[in-house]
């Protein structure tokens, strides 16, 4: 693919990756840094990526890993932010982030193309280059380790509404 493809295809993958960064983060200022991260990484790396399924799978992946580590570099200074809100949604993600980056990275990595980019089995299966069955194997796996870790979580929290 050339670059200018790449300034054509933009749109269609700017817009899943803010959707993640934004289920991730919670706060818009901060899903458009990670999206646009993980966009410059895609543009850099352009010419490696084989497919538009493939593009698209590997922006969502980096975008997540993206608001993974905004997230983790922000909570050692202890520091609330102030516009978390009365429900305390931030510090649900936040937990959330944790606990997804303790699960092996197939694991992680379904979870995240099924809840947070809202992709089926067979989409998953197809953007991660490996069966239905193991992407079934996955999503057991890695769910029952999240409700496990998150089990003592609010029923109204993010965490809780998200596994």
């Amino acid at each position: 693919m050339l670059v200018s493809d790449f300034d054509s295809l933009f749109q269609q993958l700017y817009v899943p990756a803010y959707s993640v960064a934004l289920r991730i983060l919670g706060h818009p200022q901060d899903a458009e840094d990670a999206a646009s991260e993980a966009l410059a990484r895609a543009a850099a790396s352009w010419r490696r990526l084989q497919s538009l399924d493939y593009q698209r799978a590997w922006v969502l992946r980096v975008t997540a890993n993206v608001a993974v580590d905004m997230i983790r570099r922000r909570r050692p200074s202890g520091s609330v932010r102030e516009d978390a809100g009365a429900d305390g949604g931030f510090d649900d993600r936040v937990v959330l982030a944790a606990e997804l980056a303790k699960l092996p990275r197939r694991q992680r990595e379904v979870l995240v193309l099924r809840y947070l980019a809202d992709m089926t089995e067979v989409q998953v299966a197809e953007h991660l280059r490996i069966s239905q069955g193991s992407v079934k194997q996955h999503h057991r796996r890695g769910l029952a380790a999240m409700r496990s870790a998150l089990g003592g979580r609010e029923e109204g929290s993010v965490a809780y509404r998200l596994v």
